[in-house]
């Protein structure tokens, strides 16, 4: 059997080996003391994680998923899967165990210099915007309109200036160029204006292709870039048990190029799955754990991240796909520290129309599971309307809620400077601690927000009286006015104009 146990992290961001046993906080749910001081949420206990993949395994075994690659297929059935025609696989569990065994616990994505890395691992949370909105609420004007590819590079160049933003996404599809190789124009604004690691989306397999060359071109070649990755590929499956062709052409591509892939399926309550959150999640996790066994038929060891968000159902008064409701919060990321598999979650995102009250309250609660889950990689920053619009505004409201969830997470260091004894003892009972040198050595450890307020109410009005939206689209365009995108080689430059341009010349445009 496979080993599955919980990770935590050293002070130094290392994963290391399994929890003591810790008292529940509800029927399945759990606060885990972390080495740092803080506390690690975990929503499902180990015995509800190993009854959710017991049931994935069954599900498996017994109703079996369709797969629409033939390679895909080809790879199971001589694996000793059982094949059903032509696309019904069953797989046994003696094949899940042994790709869970071989499967790498730990993902590093670097910077595009192949510095500052990110590790997925332990109770680790980076955050990031997500992809591909449709509409944008413009944080000049306060109109939402069709997306176009200013935003796309506005986007990226703010998440490039943003402190707590740590990887980066296209944040918007834009509207003024051809949609069917919109990802590569995507892809040239995130290689050339942002040094911060990227998450990408093609739409078909020759998009990722012609990607991945870019990217090659960006780190000096394929080799460089697989020691070194700062790209990985969000691949967004279908459904758990019905997984399309492109998704498994390009989870088996990556695996050959030794590239980290997202494998994220998708299965919706009281539609393509159950709408209770546990058979919602067992069925999906299903469609995870083929992703995991095909990337390491291909390749063993090809790195794999897994999903840290999914549960979810319509809302069934509305048919809208909440981005942001609490019932399946937490319950997938405890069952990706369960397997010790590095993970993609969702948090920061509103299903508000507007950077409003709702907007900044849901992303709040949301950055705040996901930082105290240890959600690994986090995505959709920014987003609004369910995933339909983005918001730079939104984005900036987002950058701030993150740094104060961190400072939450930091241990208290406790010792003989912080505890200021001989000072209390010299400053007495009613003296004044203003004047001390060690308040001038330790003030600028508290935290100082760049967005929230905390003047008086006269100091507000006199500072123009602003909301916080107001204030985030003002931040927003004073980050945009300094940003200086990165130097990039101008070799490389040209290599990824010169894709963008022949895919363009091969479209007829």
């Amino acid at each position: 059997m496979v080993r599955c146990s919980w990770a935590h992290d050293t002070e130094d961001g290392a994963a290391r080996g399994g929890f003591p046993a810790t008292p529940r906080v509800g029927d399945n749910a759990r606060m885990i003391d972390r080495p740092s001081g803080g506390p690690r949420f975990a929503r499902l206990s180990d015995e509800a994680c190993a009854r959710i993949h017991e049931a994935s395994l069954a599900i498996l075994e017994r109703t079996g998923a369709r797969l629409e690659s033939l390679a895909a297929v080809d790879l199971l059935r001589h694996a000793g899967a059982r094949v059903d025609g032509d696309d019904h696989v069953r797989i046994p569990r003696e094949l899940v165990e042994w790709a869970l065994s071989v499967v790498p616990h730990e993902v590093t994505l670097w910077d595009q210099r192949g510095a500052r890395p990110l590790h997925l691992a332990g109770n680790v949370a980076y955050f990031g915007p997500g992809s591909d909105c449709l509409h944008v609420v413009d944080h000049r004007t306060g109109e939402r309109r069709a997306a176009a590819l200013r935003d796309v590079e506005e986007g990226v160049a703010l998440c490039d200036a943003l402190p707590n933003i740590d990887f980066v996404m296209s944040m918007f599809l834009p509207s003024d160029v051809d949609n069917r190789i919109a990802d590569r124009y995507q892809a040239e604004v995130m290689l050339t204006r942002t040094a911060k690691p990227l998450v990408i989306v093609t739409y078909e397999l020759d998009g990722l292709v012609d990607v991945l060359e870019m990217a090659e071109a960006a780190a000096g070649g394929a080799d460089a870039l697989r020691e070194k990755p700062f790209l990985a590929c969000y691949v967004n499956v279908t459904r758990g048990l019905l997984q399309n062709a492109e998704s498994l052409d390009k989870l088996l591509l990556l695996a050959d190029r030794g590239l980290p892939a997202l494998w994220i399926p998708v299965t919706s309550g009281a539609t393509t799955g159950p709408v209770t959150i546990a058979g919602n999640l067992a069925l999906n996790n299903a469609g995870v754990l083929i992703g995991i066994v095909l990337s390491q038929l291909r390749r063993e060891g090809a790195p794999i991240i897994v999903p840290g968000f999914g549960g979810d159902a319509l809302d069934l008064r509305t048919t809208v796909d909440p981005y942001a409701e609490p019932d399946h919060r937490g319950t997938v990321p405890a069952l990706a520290h369960w397997y010790g598999l590095p993970m993609f979650s969702l948090a920061g995102a509103s299903d508000a129309k507007l950077p409003d009250q709702q907007a900044a309250a849901e992303a709040a609660l949301t950055i705040m599971v996901d930082a105290l889950s240890g959600g690994h990689l986090v995505h959709d920053s920014g987003y609004l309307e369910s995933g339909l619009t983005g918001s730079l505004a939104q984005l900036v409201i987002c950058d701030e809620i993150i740094a104060w969830a961190r400072r939450v997470l930091d241990a208290v260091p406790v010792d003989d400077e912080t505890l200021a004894l001989d000072l209390v003892d010299e400053v007495g009972i009613d003296g004044s601690f203003l004047e001390s040198d060690h308040t001038l050595d330790h003030y600028r450890e508290r935290w100082y927000p760049d967005l929230f307020e905390r003047y008086n109410f006269e100091g507000w009005k006199g500072r123009g009286g602003l909301t916080l939206a107001e204030r985030a689209a003002a931040r927003a365009d004073q980050l945009l006015a300094a940003h200086r995108p990165p130097e990039i080689d101008p070799v490389a430059a040209r290599a990824i104009r010169a894709v963008v341009e022949r895919v363009a010349a091969a479209a007829g445009l």
